[in-house]
């Protein structure tokens, strides 16, 4: 694959972050802000009088032009990144189109990126984690996103190794099974982080983590839909149809 074509798949990368970002905009500002207004009340009603701070951006400017910046950076920056490793993996993960690749490889970021971090460590609306230790739960989530986008890589790997001898079925479940237990031994020892107020409503809670797993679903699907396409149109693309009169003519 030539620099050429590598730079049109980053821009193509880019472009369908951005498309799969508006999407995920939707989702988030329907689904999302309205837990996290009530989180927010739930916040301001248990603070003291005096400890209630002076906002130096409106809630309004928050949740519209802020999440919007926040949503659609963050699409295009993930969609670049996504791109490049698109272009190392396409080739190497089996015998899979543009199109599917794009799916493929969409799909295992979700879950690598997201996903499996999210099951030890979920996102908390506001008023739910200590401000004393927002450091720490940083680092772990990071810490288990880098542990597990290294645990894919290395199955992914393994399951190569081993579809010589096992073929690509049972070869297939054997990397997935090491990566599983590779993943439930570092849910083990890693710490547990359980900073929920007692009184935080449940309902709330478990609606924004489900909002925020809507979203990123809602991102990487859409990312690899869009992606796929303009790959399939860049690295395969539809012969133009040769009109009947033309044929006629020349014969």
């Amino acid at each position: 694959m030539n620099s050429t074509v590598v730079r049109n798949l980053l821009v193509r990368g880019m472009l369908a972050g951005l498309g799969a970002g508006v999407l995920a905009l939707v989702v988030a500002y329907f689904l999302g802000e309205p837990l996290v207004d009530k989180a927010i009340g739930f916040e301001e009603s248990h603070a003291p009088a005096h400890e209630h701070e002076v906002e130096l951006v409106s809630r309004g400017l928050q949740s519209t032009a802020g999440l919007a910046t926040g949503v659609l950076v963050y699409g295009v920056a993930f969609g670049g990144i996504a791109a490049l490793a698109y272009c190392f993996a396409l080739g190497r993960v089996g015998r899979f189109g543009p199109r599917a690749t794009a799916l493929l490889l969409s799909g295992i970021a979700l879950v690598a990126v997201y996903v499996v971090p999210f099951l030890k460590y979920p996102a908390n609306p506001p008023a739910v984690g200590d401000p004393d230790t927002i450091g720490k739960r940083t680092t772990l989530y990071f810490l288990m996103m880098v542990l597990s986008l290294l645990l894919a890589v290395a199955a992914t790997l393994l399951g190569k190794r081993l579809a010589a001898g096992l073929g690509n079925w049972y070869a297939t479940v054997v990397a997935v099974a090491a990566f599983a237990l590779a993943i439930g031994l570092a849910y083990a020892f890693l710490p547990v982080v359980n900073e929920v107020p007692a009184d935080f409503p449940a309902t709330v809670l478990w609606r924004f983590r489900v909002s925020a797993l809507a979203m990123q679903t809602t991102l990487w699907a859409g990312f690899g839909l869009l992606f796929g396409e303009l790959a399939q149109r860049l690295l395969q693309p539809t012969p133009t149809a040769v009109p009947a009169s033309a044929v006629t003519a020349t014969g």
